[in-house]
């Protein structure tokens, strides 16, 4: 006979569920299971008051389980405050695939999870992100309307790195114009840690502005494509936190921003792609602050991927969608000035706007 009984050791990995920081009121989490296809995947939503939660999905092999949530968790909380600060009508969700995109992905398995995506009849929308590609969000497409990056030839907005990587480029513009006193970054050594599809993009534009980029990266081929497409200079070193330069982009995965990073970190300013760039929002925003190193939050500058899917919803054109984009410069802006006026830290002063603009239609709403 099987005991109903949980032991304090398993008591002490169930607890954190809701009371974990990153929990943070999510409304629901989705564990999607298919023996067939092999698919493991979880949906946070983590409010919909603005909208429907929108926001990828992210295929990694994750270490465990327990890894795979905490991950999900933080991303679809992010994603609340990044459609808020941007003004989007749109809640905060995202979606994780536990497994390899490279050797497990498989259209059968992409379709079985568009047919979860479906069963929440439009309280989420999910959309490419690591491990994803337009082709993808095709296929979930064929079994759910609730998608959305899919490709243009379809009627979709296509590939969403592009615009990503643009506005996190405006963002950084914002920052040095702060830290600067001018947004140009022309001789600016720029640190790129990341170079996929975004990584590569933002990699562009900071060499048509004439910075001086060096790119690291754990795919050695991967650098070498993108130093002989752009000539930019690959890392060399073995600790690149180390290195003096005038800004770190991370572009890669999160919490690259911790206890350990930003005792060594020697940039003025860190504006990047990554999501959850630090590891702890509240003491590594107040570390970067007392150092004096400026953080460009990553949940406003690197919103130009969802301003980009917005439009297959809202049906704007290329041009607006631009517009939309290039006023992270505006809005980087507005936020280091608040944070400079109330002594705050640059994420707390993001944070406050996003909420307020959520707390201001739940009254409208009478909740």
């Amino acid at each position: 006979m099987t005991s109903d009984v949980i032991s304090s050791k398993e008591l002490s990995k169930v607890d954190p569920v809701f009371g974990q920081l990153s929990f943070d009121n999510h409304e629901q989490i989705v564990f999607c299971n298919d023996k067939d296809t092999g698919l493991k995947a979880i949906i946070g939503i983590h409010n919909t008051v603005l909208g429907p939660a929108l926001g990828g999905t992210r295929m990694w092999n994750y270490n465990n389980e327990w890894e795979a949530l905490n991950d999900v968790l933080r991303l679809s909380r992010g994603m609340t405050f990044k459609s808020a600060i941007t003004g989007l009508n749109l809640g905060g969700g995202k979606a994780v695939i536990i497994g390899d995109a490279k050797t497990q992905k498989t259209p059968e398995l992409m379709r079985k999870f568009g047919e979860f995506v479906h069963s929440l009849s439009g309280r989420y929308i999910t959309a490419e992100d690591v491990g994803m590609a337009t082709e993808d969000m095709d296929t979930v497409r064929e079994v759910t309307p609730y998608v959305t990056g899919i490709s243009e030839s379809k009627g979709g907005a296509g590939n969403p790195s592009p615009i990503t990587a643009y506005g996190v480029f405006m963002g950084m513009k914002a920052a040095a114009k702060f830290k600067y006193g001018s947004d140009i970054l022309e001789d600016k050594s720029v640190f790129v840690q990341g170079i996929g599809h975004v990584g590569e993009s933002l990699v562009e534009h900071l060499m048509n502005e004439g910075a001086r980029v060096t790119i690291a990266d754990i795919n050695q081929e991967r650098l070498e494509e993108v130093r002989a497409k752009y000539d930019v200079t690959i890392y060399g070193g073995q600790d690149i936190y180390s290195e003096p330069m005038d800004i770190y982009a991370p572009c890669a995965l999160g919490a690259t921003i911790n206890d350990d990073t930003i005792n060594k970190l020697q940039a003025y300013i860190i504006a990047g792609a990554a999501n959850n760039q630090l590891a702890d929002e509240v003491k590594h925003g107040k570390m970067l602050q007392d150092k004096g190193i400026l953080y460009a939050p990553d949940f406003l500058i690197n919103a130009g991927g969802i301003i980009n899917v917005y439009a297959e919803l809202e049906n704007y054109d290329k041009q607006e969608i631009i517009r939309k984009t290039e006023n992270i410069y505006n809005t980087t802006l507005e936020i280091l000035d608040r944070a400079k006026a109330n002594n705050l830290t640059t994420n707390t002063a993001a944070l406050s706007i996003a909420k307020e603009r959520i707390e201001t239609r739940k009254r409208e709403q009478g909740k």
